[in-house]
């Protein structure tokens, strides 16, 4: 925010981008986590260890179309939304970069899924950890050129965004490897299975298309925004930067749920699985009004003291932050269930609610409004689109419960 609203502008175009990196790998490692948990819950270690061998190997093949990405798509994705030489600049220079080394963030998520899977979460925030607080010390380094390193400005952020990134992979591997005694990542005489890829495919495709969906609708808002000012971008661009803070939580939480839910499917254990949905459902919604509550009383100053937010940014962002953080709850709630769908098998009713969300609802409404009334409007497509969405997962919810909970013994 310190080199200036061009850079957040940069940031913002390339958040999208970043979005569907971390979608392909958070997809693939549901469908891990959840195939790795199952075969766990039925006693069956050899097919959790193919679940962790095929996962790894398809981590890798999946970081490939970001290198060519990365190489041949970067600069046409800039271009087709700006002119501003500068912009196209540091956009490129970052995205280039992240998606380049792309395989650290996928490779880590996987491998974090599977230690999650086996209930040793701990390890797994040990490794976010590090590579979160590598990045956080590299960062002022490397934009500024502090300690007598070059100043690289967003080019330096994406370094340390990377560097991060393979820190945290080395720490998670190590401990997958000395550290989680329920699976042997020995790859010795290691040949993919395709029936075991399949079925991890089964549930995290549908999970990378739902996240990635997220993607399409950044970059469908960008498109509306930046016809407003660059100003708007930047806004949007800093609303999923605090909005993180109170969604990850939940996300967390969401993540912890799904080999619980899915341990206890495979050994038919219908009390554990309603108690553990209800636990999450109960301290998503609690997190997720709090977070409201802060948006509503203190946007101004989280805009100006975190951000350096110009007098614009200022006009545009609080009314964004109060209008879009009403719909905090019903979004919490909508991950835990969706989350559900997962963990119970079911990943195409979690796709069938983020297309609801964030295509066939939130775009269209947002360039209505637009139309209507202009940018002010334009942020209430937000809260619309999560309490319409919030009512189909109850439905989903009602029918995978007749369908795969009720009966269980």
């Amino acid at each position: 925010a310190r080199l200036g609203e061009t850079a957040l502008a940069a940031l913002s175009l390339s958040f999208p981008i970043q979005m569907l990196l971390i979608s392909v790998g958070v997809g693939a490692g549901v469908g891990v986590n959840s195939l790795l948990a199952r075969r766990l819950g039925q006693g069956d270690s050899k097919g959790a260890n193919a679940a962790a061998q095929n996962g790894l190997f398809l981590a890798i093949f999946l970081s490939l179309g970001f290198v060519l990405f990365a190489i041949f798509g970067v600069k046409a994705y800039f271009h087709a939304f700006t002119n501003d030489a500068e912009l196209l600049t540091m956009g490129i220079q970052y995205t280039s970069i992240c998606c380049g080394f792309g395989f650290a963030i996928i490779l880590t998520i996987i491998s974090e899924r599977i230690i999650q899977a086996t209930g040793r979460t701990f390890y797994s925030m040990i490794a976010q950890m590090v590579g979160a607080i590598t990045n956080i010390i590299l960062d002022p380094i490397l934009i500024f050129g502090l300690l007598g390193a070059p100043a690289m400005g967003v080019a330096g952020a994406a370094i340390a965004t990377v560097f991060g990134q393979l820190l945290s992979l080395a720490v998670i591997t190590y401990f997958n490897v000395a550290k989680n005694p329920d699976i042997s990542l020995n790859f010795k005489g290691f040949k993919p299975c395709g029936d075991t890829i399949n079925e991890i495919l089964k549930v995290g495709f549908p999970s990378m298309v739902m996240q990635s969906i997220g993607s399409v609708m950044v970059v469908g808002m960008n498109a509306i925004l930046i016809t407003y000012s660059n100003t708007a971008v930047s806004v949007f661009g800093l609303y999923f930067k605090l909005q993180s803070f109170v969604f990850m939580p939940v996300f967390g939480l969401a993540n912890s749920m799904i080999p619980i839910v899915s341990y206890n499917y495979g050994a038919r254990q219908k009390e554990r699985i309603v108690d553990a949905i209800k636990i999450a459902l109960v301290t998503s919604m609690t997190i997720m009004i709090c977070g409201t509550f802060m948006f509503q009383l203190f946007p101004e100053f989280m805009l100006v003291n975190l951000f350096n937010a110009s007098a614009e940014m200022v006009a545009v962002g609080v009314p964004a932050l109060k209008t879009i953080s009403l719909c905090f709850a019903a979004a919490g709630a909508g991950i835990i269930l969706s989350c559900s769908f997962q963990a119970l098998g079911n990943g195409l009713f979690s796709l069938l609610m983020a297309v609801f969300r964030q295509l066939i609802i939130i775009l269209p409404i947002a360039w209505i409004l637009g139309k209507i009334d202009g940018l002010n409007l334009i942020w209430w497509a937000f809260p619309l689109s999560e309490v319409a969405t919030f009512f189909l997962a109850l439905a989903l919810f009602k029918k995978i419960y007749n369908d795969k909970i009720r009966d269980l013994e």
